[in-house]
């Protein structure tokens, strides 16, 4: 299997493995809305039907629920076509996003590119902008209880001992004296896009561009943690699970596709 196909392999496989778990072992999450990148709501349930519900890793679940799998999942999965780079997750429906707000009590964010040579405009137009939409989105439901942000583990800095959760204000970083301006990181983009154009330059040479400054922006300590990682990573190993054995008390995971559930205990 060829590096790019292995790459996109993995990233279905985790998406897949999160909504799985939660069908199989949730039975109190009432309705899970899945915010599918698609231009209408047609085309988001066809993704979901055949993308996902089709894949083996749903065998479980089909054993367990027999013939009444396809009423299960129309009961409990509900496509939700938008974008998590557009401002009201590019929902476009308002009667379905009044909706959301009214619904949901529980949102959980594991949308992220984990491309390490990601284009620098797209990362943060996901990564950050993303994560921003989501939480815009959060402060609007009206039953919010609990906003899940998962991320990675490479972050700008190191730390050493016993860490604790705490906030950070807007900005800061594990690096002393350092900060993170998000504004000015967007404002970089939107200059060097100009000059591009400016130059007629076409779009591959933007992408190129793009991708060069990412790299530049990307420290040696993350790359560092990033290749002994890897090094620690068996290929041989790496897929081999069953989704019924993981201990998942403690597992976290980042996927491509944002899911928004609905939990409410049943009645």
């Amino acid at each position: 299997m060829e590096i790019g196909n292995i790459a996109e392999f993995l990233r279905d496989l985790v998406q897949l493995a999160f909504v799985e778990k939660v069908l199989r072992v949730q039975p109190n999450v009432k309705k899970l809305f899945l915010l599918v990148r698609a231009d209408d709501a047609e085309v988001a349930e066809r993704r979901v039907l055949t993308d996902v519900m089709a894949k083996e890793l749903f065998d479980a679940l089909r054993e367990k629920l027999g013939i009444g799998f396809d009423a299960f999942i129309s009961e409990k999965v509900n496509p939700v076509a938008g974008n998590i780079v557009c401002e009201n997750l590019g929902v476009e429906d308002y009667d379905l996003m009044k909706e959301l707000y009214k619904e949901i009590d529980i949102v959980v964010n594991v949308a992220a590119t984990t491309n390490f040579y990601e284009r620098y405009d797209v990362a943060l137009n996901i990564n950050v902008l993303g994560a921003k939409h989501v939480m815009e989105f959060a402060k609007k439901c009206t039953e919010m209880k609990m906003l899940l942000h998962v991320s990675t583990a490479y972050v700008v800095g190191e730390s050493e001992g016993i860490i604790s959760e705490k906030s950070f204000q807007f900005g800061e970083t594990l690096v002393d004296g350092e900060y993170l301006d998000i504004e000015e990181e967007l404002k970089l983009i939107v200059h060097r896009k100009e000059e591009l154009k400016m130059k007629r330059s076409t779009m591959e040479v933007e992408k190129s561009a793009m991708k060069e400054l990412g790299i530049k922006s990307f420290e040696d300590v993350n790359l560092e943690g990033l290749r002994m990682a890897m090094v620690k990573c068996d290929d041989n190993t790496l897929l081999d699970f069953d989704p019924k054995d993981i201990d998942w008390d403690d597992y976290l995971i980042n996927i491509p596709i944002p899911s928004v559930l609905k939990k409410n205990l049943c009645k």
